[in-house]
């Protein structure tokens, strides 16, 4: 660990981590304009650099447009700046497609409320490896000019490891700057830092902030002096509690030493980071509160993606259009919704008098055009309510609506209204869509306009949202499970959103229908390929006899052992066969998933499949939340199945006997069990492919010992895993990748334990920490 070492890392090592980094991310940004905008890639002009930086800071100026819900012509407008010649090209349409693509990604960096803070990084990036003239005045013009856009300049963004010298320190560890305190209390530090509890301490901390921070050593490494410098704070309160007096004057030292350490050292560099890391950062810290982001990140999983035509302007969706004939007929004029990652509020027209506000409607803050209102009946105010004048007056001779202007509805107890309350909150701004309905049904954009929300109404907004959906949801993993249930109850919030979801969770190709739900047994082909009856008995026994509570944990692992081996040795069998003989083709499956912990049960699936030689994607869409679709051969896939019926219970059972006898004082029991499940899916799948690994070169051994001819077991498992990928291609051919796993129990490392004790045996694995990203 870097706080253990007596040389921490140096500024230049912080800084080459950090361009490592920041290089990465642009190569990732620039892949998504590669992929989600290939017309647009095309044409990027050679005379602005590095192709890969352009198009990253493309891809986030677009992004921002989305948010901030400027028409595409806007978007088009500056493209055609940017690009010579552009105007020879459909840029309008270009700019479509690429806008009705970047929710579905599952990007985090293009985010709505993130977007702008990358577009920083990125355009100061692209800056960064430009040649100048000599005359900054002069190139920060001709670059603004370009980009339509304020190009940052240099400054602590560009080297924040700088920053701390302002203090007279350079950036060092915590261990390095006790170097120059006292003997007792360097003494005392060092050794408080280097006991093995302490350390153990700080890597529980670091890993359940690491994945958050998508593989950016330098931000790991100040996240590590965090939690360094706080189980030193904690160590030092706990030895105080009973110390003398003496003593608690010299922890008091120690205390102030560890504050001047964040303040001299730790504070300047996070606040010299550029929006995008620093937001990495501190939205990578668990705590016992719960924050806007920890609600968002489940919901956005959650959200439904609207489609491409959802971006064409004055065309609304067919969605949007179903629901203003329908409202319009039981005489309600305005509702909200979200789409994407950006709240919309829908106001059907219903006069002259209206049409002329609309199109006057600047989207400034005024009360009299929106109020947004809580309450059983949407209309009502609760006393004393938050949301009391809302919306205050900017200016009377510019703005202004007929009365009673537009009221936006947000219910109190529904988690989908108050996580959108908490988007609007984030953002800071709505999409205002001004629909005309016609005598025909027929229904029109009469106008979009970005309505602005005052920056202290947004903080009221984020307060109230928060309180609530903690008295609502205490574990925002459980949002999802809620939202369901209101839509089984008769909510409507799965009607404000356009739109098959696309990609955004690891699903399906944008605009193609998600696939139905079946049965284990459904869509089977009586192949040769199938598990026989016998062994399909035999298994079924010996996962009966794993699960069987009266067996020891020594029985349990070898029933469960032997009942893999024969899966793993009948498949690669099967797959020989079917290379010597007529070959029965791949299948593809859905399996759904049931609470409780449905998310995890879905990742415990898709990881057993793709040790099994499967593959798997998470179907878009919240009626296809609960559901995994499986790719691979007949085998294989019941071998998955089964198997997932047997370890989805011993999964549970063991969550809550390691709740019972692991968690520790005050930590939340579902924090830990997902926590502990996370791990045990890991171990568990990690002795499946080993199982998998042992059959293998078991077949390989007897092929070579009787001689017999043909291609090698490992060329036709490869060519099965390339049949197997084709025909996940042909089905999504754009696929995205699912949000990283964030988790804040404690219990990762006992579930991997547990998992290696109790389940599956085989040779120990070596802990992975980066366990929890699941790629469809």
């Amino acid at each position: 660990m870097v706080y253990g070492r007596a040389d921490g890392p140096s500024a230049v090592e912080f800084r080459r981590a950090r361009e490592e980094w920041i290089d990465g991310r642009i190569q990732e940004l620039a892949e998504v304009l590669k992929t989600a905008g290939p017309d647009l890639y095309e044409l990027l002009p050679a005379d602005l650099g590095e192709p890969r930086r352009v198009a990253a800071a493309v891809v986030t100026r677009v992004a921002v447009d989305e948010a901030r819900a400027l028409p595409l012509v806007e978007t088009a407008r500056w493209i055609e700046r940017l690009i010579p010649g552009g105007h020879r090209h459909d840029l309008a349409g270009a700019a479509r497609v690429l806008r009705s693509r970047l929710a579905t990604l599952g990007e985090p960096a293009l985010w709505s409320w993130s977007a702008a803070a990358w577009q920083e990084m990125a355009l100061w990036w692209w800056r960064r490896h430009q040649p100048h003239t000599g005359d900054p005045a002069r190139d920060f013009a001709e670059w603004r000019s370009r980009w339509s856009a304020e190009v940052p300049g240099n400054g602590d963004v560009d080297e924040p490891e700088r920053a701390p010298r302002r203090h007279g320190r350079t950036l060092l560890t915590l261990t390095e700057f006790f170097a120059s305190e006292a003997e007792p209390l360097r003494l005392l530090a060092h050794a408080v830092l280097r006991s093995p509890r302490t350390v153990a301490a700080v890597e529980d901390a670091v890993l359940l902030r690491e994945e958050h921070l998508q593989g950016a050593g330098h931000l790991r490494w100040l996240a590590e002096q965090q939690a360094c410098a706080e189980q030193l704070e904690a160590w030092r309160r706990a030895q105080q509690e009973t110390g003398s007096e003496a003593t608690r004057a010299f922890l008091a030292e120690l205390s102030e030493a560890v504050k001047r350490y964040a303040t001299l050292v730790l504070q300047p560099v996070v606040k010299a980071l550029p929006a995008g890391e620093r937001a990495l950062l501190h939205g990578s810290r668990p705590g016992a509160h719960r924050t806007a982001a920890d609600y968002l990140d489940v919901f956005l999983d959650w959200q439904v993606q609207p489609d491409e035509d959802a971006w064409k302007d004055g065309v609304p969706s067919a969605d949007v259009t179903r629901q203003a004939r329908e409202r319009r007929e039981r005489g309600e004029t305005t509702w909200q919704g979200m789409r994407g990652s950006v709240p919309v509020w829908y106001h059907i027209v219903t006069s002259p008098q209206e049409k002329a506000a609309a199109l006057a409607y600047s989207g400034r803050p005024s009360a009299s055009v929106v109020r947004v209102r809580t309450g059983d009946d949407g209309v009502t105010v609760p006393s004393p309510s938050p949301f009391e004048g809302l919306f205050h007056e900017a200016d009377e001779s510019a703005d202004w609506y007929p009365d009673p202007g537009i009221d936006v509805p947000y219910q109190p107890d529904s988690a989908f209204d108050l996580c959108a309350l908490l988007a609007l909150s984030q953002l800071g701004h709505a999409r205002l869509e001004f629909l005309t309905v016609h005598p025909d049904g027929a229904v029109h954009t009469l106008r979009t306009v970005r309505a602005l929300v005052r920056e202290d109404d947004a903080n009221a907004c984020r307060r109230w949202a928060l309180a609530a959906l903690a008295e609502l949801a205490p574990d925002p993993e459980d949002l999802a499970d809620l939202m369901a249930r209101d839509e089984e109850v008769g909510g409507d919030q799965s009607d404000e959103v356009g739109g098959p979801k696309g990609t955004g969770a690891g699903g399906g190709p944008e605009g193609s229908p998600a696939p139905e739900p079946q049965t284990p047994s459904a869509g089977r082909r009586a192949t040769g390929g199938s598990l026989p009856p016998e062994l399909l008995g035999k298994v079924r026994s010996l996962l009966r006899k794993a699960e069987n509570e009266a067996a020891t944990e020594e029985e349990a692992r070898a029933y469960l052992t032997k009942a893999t081996e024969l899966m793993a040795k009948y498949g690669i069998e099967q797959a020989m066969l079917d290379d010597l003989a007529a070959p029965s083709g791949p299948l593809d499956r859905v399996v759904e998933v049931h609470p409780p912990y449905a998310k995890e049960m879905r990742r415990l699936l898709s990881s057993i499949a793709g040790a099994m030689r499967c593959r798997s994607v998470y179907p878009g869409g919240k009626a296809h939340r609960l559901r995994v679709h499986l790719f691979g051969f007949e085998p294989d896939i019941q071998a998955s199945e089964l198997l997932f019926a047997s370890l989805r219970l011993q999964m549970l059972d063991g969550a809550d006997r390691a709740d019972r006898r692991y968690r520790p004082p005050g930590e939340d029991a579902r924090a830990y069990k997902r926590s502990w499940m996370l791990g045990f899916i890991r171990e568990v799948t990690d002795r499946i492919g080993a199982a998998q690994e042992t059959a293998r070169s078991a077949a390989e051994r007897e092929q070579e010992g009787t001689g017999s001819a043909g291609r090698s077991v490992a060329l036709v498992l490869a060519d099965r895993s390339t049949v197997v990928a084709a025909r996940l291609s042909e089905r999504y051919p754009k696929l995205g990748r699912s949000r990283p796993t964030k988790f804040t129990g404690t219990g990762y490392w006992q579930g991997r334990i547990d998992g290696r004790q109790a389940d599956i045996g085989g040779p120990n694995v070596v802990p992975d920490p980066g366990a929890g990203r699941l790629v469809g």
